[in-house]
C-alpha cells in the first residue's frame, strides 16, 4: 500500500532540477513512478544537448512527460541564451491572422518535439485588460476576448499538430491583475458575468480546440470563492472548469512555490489542497529543484490520504489523467522546422509611426533595460544593438538599467554626427526611462524610438517603431526597417 501510494503521489508531480544532465536522484525517482519533469533555462545549452538530456530521462521511463515553459517571444527557455526565433503572443495578435498563429505554433512544436519535449506550458490565454499588469503584458494575444480566443485556439491546434500537448494558462484568467502571483496574491474582484464575457472566453475556445492541459492561476476570484485562490479552490477547479466548462483533460498548477501559495499555505499543504480541489499535476521547480522537495511533496500527499484529508480515488484519478496525457504525447520522428515563419510573422507585427529614413552608416543605440519580470527572466538577451552592429559595422551602444547622472550628455556625445536609435521596453511603466527618452529627444528630435514591449498611447518621437515583443526575430524585423534592407 505504501509503495502504491508513493507511486501515485510521484505521478502527479512535475518537478524541475539543476544541471544540463540528469542527476542520479532524478533518474531514480523517474524509475520509481515520477510522471513528469520540467525543463527550465538552467537545463538548456543547445538543442542537441536537450535532445540528449530527454533521451537520458526516458531511459528510466519511456512514457515520461517532459514539460517546458516555451511561449516564444519574451518567455523562452529553448532559446534562453540567444532570444527566441518565434514572435510572442502580442505580435501574433497584432498580425491577427490565425493561420499564421497556427503555423508558428506548429513550427515551435516541431522544434520542441525534436528535442524530446512533449508538454508545453503555453500558450497564455489571458486577456490583458489591465494595462498595469506586471506579469502578462506581451505574453497575451491582446486585450479583446474574442481576439485572444481565436488565437488561443489556433495556437493549441498548431502546437498539438506537432505532437506536443498544449497547456493553456492561467485559468481562469490572469489578465486583470496588478500583482505578480510570483510575489503575492492577486485579486480579480469582478462579477461572474464579467468573467464569462472576458476571462473565460479564450478558455472556452481552447477547450473546443481540444487542449490537452490547462494551467491554474494563483489568484483570488471572490465571485466564485471568497477564501481560496483558484488553484486550491474546488469551486473553481472542479465546479467551474470541470462542471460548467465541461473540461475533461489534465489540470496543472502554476508553480506551487510561487509566493501566492508558498507564503500563505506552504508548498506541501498547497499541493494537497490543489489535488483535492481537482488539479491533476503540480508544477514545482522554477525555484525549488531538489530531491528533498520532491520527497516532501510526495510524503505530504501520502500522509493526506492516510489521514483522510485527501480521498485516495481523487489521487488515482489525477494520476490517471497524467498517464493518459503521456499515452497521447508519444515522441515521434523529428519533422523539419521552418524558422522563416517566425521572422515573417515578426516583420508583419511591426508598426511604424512617422517617416523612418534608412540608416546607411554606423549608428549609436541606446538600450534602456528595466528589470524583467520573473517569467521572462534576465538571462535572455534582447534589443537591437547586435543586429545593427552586424549590419552597420562601427555601430556603438549605451545600455542603462536606471537613471544615471550625466547619461544624457554621454549619449549625446557618443551619438554626435551619428543616427541615434532609442530602444525601450514598456516605456510607460518606467518613469526613469521616460525622462531619459524625453531628454534625448529634446536634443535629438531626429532620433528613432523602438518600443519592444507594449506601446503606449503616446509613444514619443517623430518616428517610432513598435515591435510588440522583444524576441530576436522582433529585433531583426525592426533593424530591417531601420536599415531599409533584409538582414536575414
Amino acid at each position: 500500500m505504501s509503495e502504491r501510494l508513493e507511486r501515485l503521489a510521484l505521478a502527479v508531480l512535475q518537478p524541475g532540477f539543476d544541471g544540463l544532465t540528469a542527476p542520479g536522484w532524478l533518474r531514480h525517482r523517474i524509475a520509481g513512478g515520477l510522471g513528469s519533469v520540467g525543463l527550465f533555462g538552467r537545463n538548456i545549452a543547445t538543442p542537441e544537448q536537450v535532445t540528449t538530456l530527454t533521451e537520458e530521462l526516458r531511459r528510466e521511463n519511456p512514457d515520461l512527460i517532459v514539460a517546458i515553459d516555451e511561449e516564444g517571444g519574451d518567455v523562452t527557455r529553448i532559446h534562453v541564451n540567444t532570444g527566441s526565433r518565434w514572435p510572442g503572443n502580442l505580435a501574433l495578435g497584432v498580425v491577427d491572422d490565425t493561420a499564421t498563429t497556427e503555423a508558428v505554433a506548429r513550427g515551435l512544436g516541431r522544434e520542441l518535439a525534436a528535442c524530446g519535449v512533449n508538454l508545453n506550458w503555453a500558450p497564455s490565454a489571458d486577456v490583458n485588460s489591465n494595462p498595469d499588469n506586471p506579469i502578462i503584458g506581451v505574453r497575451a494575444f491582446g486585450a479583446e476576448p474574442d481576439l485572444v480566443a481565436r488565437h488561443t485556439a489556433a495556437y493549441v491546434t498548431g502546437l498539438q499538430a506537432a505532437g506536443v500537448a498544449a497547456c493553456v494558462k492561467h485559468f481562469p484568467g490572469h489578465g486583470d491583475t496588478a500583482i505578480d502571483s510570483h510575489h503575492g496574491m492577486p485579486l480579480v474582484d469582478v462579477s461572474r458575468e464579467t468573467l464569462a464575457a472576458r476571462e473565460l472566453v479564450p478558455f472556452h475556445a481552447s477547450i473546443a480546440a481540444g487542449t490537452k492541459a490547462i494551467m491554474s492561476a494563483h489568484i483570488l476570484l471572490p465571485a466564485y470563492d471568497t477564501e481560496l485562490p483558484a488553484t486550491l479552490s474546488r469551486k473553481i477547479m472542479t465546479g467551474l472548469l470541470r462542471e460548467e466548462l465541461g473540461y475533461t483533460g489534465l489540470i496543472v498548477t502554476d508553480a506551487i512555490e510561487m509566493g501566492a501559495i508558498a507564503d500563505t499555505y506552504g508548498i506541501a499543504d498547497g499541493t494537497v489542497r490543489a489535488i483535492a480541489a481537482g488539479v491533476d499535476a503540480v508544477c514545482v521547480g522554477g525555484g525549488l529543484c531538489d530531491e528533498d522537495t520532491v520527497l516532501h511533496l510526495r510524503d505530504a500527499l501520502v500522509d493526506a490520504v492516510r489521514e483522510g484529508r485527501l480521498d485516495e480515488e481523487r489521487l488515482v484519478d489525477a494520476a490517471g489523467r497524467v498517464h493518459a496525457l503521456a499515452a497521447w504525447a508519444k515522441v515521434g520522428a523529428a519533422e523539419p522546422v521552418d524558422y522563416a515563419l517566425g521572422l515573417d510573422a515578426a516583420r508583419r507585427a511591426v508598426r511604424v509611426t512617422g517617416t523612418v529614413t534608412p540608416i546607411d552608416r554606423p549608428a549609436h543605440v541606446v538600450e534602456l533595460s528595466p528589470t524583467a519580470n520573473i517569467a521572462v527572466g534576465e538571462q535572455t538577451p534582447w534589443g537591437l544593438a547586435p543586429v545593427l552592429a552586424e549590419a552597420l559595422p562601427g555601430t556603438t551602444v549605451t545600455r542603462a538599467r536606471a537613471a544615471e547622472p550625466q547619461l544624457i550628455d554621454e549619449v549625446l556625445r557618443a551619438g554626435a554626427d551619428r543616427p541615434l536609435v532609442l530602444v525601450v521596453r514598456n516605456l510607460e511603466h518606467h518613469v526613469w526611462a521616460t525622462e531619459i527618452v524625453a531628454g534625448l529627444l529634446a536634443a535629438r528630435p531626429d532620433a528613432v524610438v523602438v518600443e519592444m514591449g507594449i506601446p503606449g498611447a503616446a509613444t514619443p518621437g517623430a518616428a517610432h517603431l513598435a515591435t510588440h515583443g522583444a524576441a530576436t526575430v522582433c529585433g531583426i524585423a525592426a533593424a530591417e526597417i531601420l536599415t531599409g534592407r533584409r538582414l536575414a
